[in-house]
C-alpha cells in the first residue's frame, strides 16, 4: 500500500481522498467548497486540454470568451433552464467595500446593485444573448464557438475533482440553421468525447441518452457517456445536449433563410470537466497510487541514476543525455530525477505513487552489462532489457501499457454489467456487486423517481446501441421495448 494512503477495500472514498492529496494532484482551499490544483494535477488537465483543443478546432470549432457575471433577468428568460440551476447561484448583490471605522471590512449598503449578477453556472443565456447580436442571415451560420472558463455550482456536499462549488471545464456553444445540422453537431461532438475519453484516458464508456428528468435543464436531448469505476458506481464523463430553439427564442436570436423566411436558430451545447480527473482516478489507480495511461501522463518515463561515485554518476549521465535525445525525438516525456537529496528507493515509491507509467532505472553495473531496467506501472513488473534500441522499446512499451490499462477497465465494466428482470433482483445485484443493471423500465417518470427513492440508483442513460426487446418494467410490470442503464452514481 501507498504511504499514508488507505486501501481501497478499507474505504473506498477515503482512498480517494488521500490519492488526490499524497499525488500531489489538489488539496482544500481556504474558500469552503473549493480546491487548489496542484502543478501535478494541473499538469494532467493541461494534458486534457490539449487534446481536446486540438479536436474541436479539427471539427471546425473556434475558442472564445465570455463573462463570468451574468444579469439575473437573463434567466428567467428560459423557465426550465433557471429552475435547473436556481439552487446552485452564486449571486452577487453589491459592488463595493468599506472600513467601518472600527478596523472591520463590511460590505457597503450604499453599493447595491441595481439589478444582481449571477456567478456563471453555465453560459447558455449570456451566450445567446450575445449571438442575437452576431446572427441575421444564414449566411452568418453556423457558429461553432468553444469557451475554456471555470463555473461556480454553490455545492454543499464536495469532493476534490468530483464535486465542487467552482470547476473548470470547456462548453461549447453551436448555433445552426437546421434541426438536422444541430442533431448532427450534439452526435458528432459526444463521438468526439467518447473516442477521447476512451483512446486517451483509457476508459470505457457506454454512449446514451438521458431520459427527460435526467436532462440538462433546457435541452430537448442530452446525449452522454458514463463510465464505471472500481466500486461499482458510475459516473458520467461528458454530455452533449441538443437545445432544439429553446433558447434562441427565449433571446430572440432569428435568422434569414436562404428562401427569404425569419427563422429561429437551432442550438447545441456540450462539455466536459474536471470531473474527468476523478474519472481517471477512479478507473485505473490502486493501493499503491496513481496509474496514468501513457497518452496522458504529463511525465510518461522516469529515469532514476543508481551510483555510488561521482564517477558513476557522470557515466550514467553521459548515457541518460543520449537517450534522452531519441526520446525527445519520438515526442515522449520523461524526467531524469538525479537529486542527490534522496535515495533511490524514495524515487521509485514517489513516482510510483505519481502513476508515471515507465520507469529505467541504470547503475554502473547496468553500463558494463549493457543494459538497464524498466519497471510497469500498469503491472508492477520489472525486467531487465538491452541498451540497443532502448527508445523504441520504451516506446512499444508505452503503448501495450496504453492498451492494457484499457484493457483491464473494459474487462471490468463488461463484467459488471448485468441484466435483471425482476425488481428484487434489481436490488440484490445493486446491493451484492454494483456496477450497470440493464433492466426494463416503462418510460415514466415517475417509476424513474420511485426506484431512485427505494434504491439511489439512477437511469444513467438509454444506451444508443440498444436494440428493442420486448419486456416489461422491473417495477410497475409495464410493457417495454427497450432495456436502460440503472446505477449508483457519482
Amino acid at each position: 500500500m501507498g504511504k499514508g494512503i488507505t486501501s481501497r477495500g478499507e474505504d473506498y472514498s477515503q482512498w480517494y481522498n488521500d490519492l488526490v492529496i499524497k499525488a500531489d494532484l489538489a488539496e482544500y482551499s481556504a474558500v469552503r467548497g473549493c480546491m487548489v490544483i496542484k502543478p501535478y494535477g494541473y499538469g494532467i488537465w493541461e494534458r486534457m486540454q490539449a487534446i481536446l483543443d486540438k479536436r474541436f478546432k479539427e471539427t471546425g470549432h473556434s475558442n472564445a470568451y465570455f463573462p463570468l457575471f451574468i444579469p439575473k433577468s437573463f434567466f428567467s428568460k428560459e423557465a426550465s433552464h433557471v429552475e435547473g440551476f436556481a439552487t446552485e447561484c452564486a449571486v452577487v448583490t453589491h459592488y463595493r467595500l468599506k472600513n467601518d471605522g472600527n478596523g472591520n471590512i463590511i460590505v457597503d449598503e450604499d453599493a447595491k446593485l441595481e439589478e444582481e449578477l449571477i456567478v456563471r453556472p453555465t453560459s447558455e443565456t449570456i451566450i445567446w444573448n450575445t449571438y442575437r447580436g452576431w446572427i441575421e442571415s444564414y449566411r452568418d451560420l453556423p457558429i461553432l464557438v468553444n469557451q475554456w472558463a471555470n463555473v461556480v455550482r454553490w455545492e454543499m456536499r464536495t469532493r476534490l475533482f468530483l464535486r465542487t462549488a467552482e470547476f473548470l471545464w470547456q462548453e461549447g456553444h453551436t448555433a445552426h440553421a437546421t434541426k438536422e445540422e444541430a442533431v448532427e453537431e450534439a452526435e458528432r461532438m459526444l463521438e468526439v468525447y467518447a473516442d477521447f475519453v476512451e483512446n486517451t484516458l483509457a476508459v470505457p464508456v457506454v454512449r446514451g441518452r438521458k431520459t427527460e428528468n435526467e436532462r440538462f435543464a433546457g435541452a430537448l436531448d442530452t446525449y452522454c457517456i458514463e463510465a464505471l469505476m472500481q466500486d461499482g458506481k458510475a459516473l458520467q464523463a461528458g454530455t452533449s445536449h441538443f437545445l432544439g430553439q429553446n433558447f434562441a427564442k427565449a433571446f430572440d436570436v432569428k435568422f434569414t433563410s436562404k428562401e427569404g423566411k425569419l427563422e429561429h436558430v437551432w442550438a447545441t451545447s456540450w462539455g466536459v470537466s474536471t470531473r474527468l480527473m476523478g474519472a481517471l482516478i477512479m478507473a485505473h489507480s490502486d493501493d499503491q497510487g496513481l496509474v496514468l495511461p501513457p497518452k496522458l501522463a504529463p511525465i510518461q518515463v522516469v529515469i532514476i541514476p543508481i551510483y555510488k561515485t561521482d564517477e558513476e554518476k557522470a557515466n550514467i549521465d553521459r548515457f541518460v543525455d543520449e537517450l534522452t535525445l531519441q526520446l525527445k525525438g519520438m515526442d515522449i516525456s520523461f524526467k531524469y530525477d538525479d537529486r542527490d537529496t534522496q535515495r533511490p528507493g524514495y524515487k521509485f515509491a514517489e513516482w510510483e505513487l505519481k502513476g508515471v507509467p515507465l520507469r529505467v532505472a541504470v547503475g554502473a553495473r547496468d553500463l558494463q552489462n549493457g543494459t538497464v531496467e524498466l519497471a510497469r506501472r500498469d503491472t508492477q513488473t520489472k525486467e531487465t532489457v538491452s541498451q540497443e534500441g532502448l527508445a523504441v522499446t520504451i516506446e512499444n512499451l508505452l503503448g501495450i501499457i496504453q492498451e492494457n490499462i484499457f484493457q483491464k477497465a473494459l474487462d471490468y465494466r463488461n463484467s459488471h454489467i448485468t441484466e435483471v428482470n425482476s425488481y428484487e433482483e434489481f436490488k440484490e445485484v445493486l446491493e451484492q456487486k454494483g456496477g450497470f443493471i440493464s433492466c426494463h423500465w416503462d418510460g415514466t417518470v415517475e417509476t424513474e423517481k420511485r426506484v431512485k427513492e427505494e434504491t439511489k440508483a439512477t437511469i444513467r442513460c438509454i444506451p444508443l446501441d440498444a436494440e428493442e426487446e420486448d419486456g416489461v418494467c422491473i417495477f410497475t410490470g409495464k410493457p417495454s421495448k427497450q432495456r436502460v442503464l440503472f446505477a449508483k452514481a457519482y
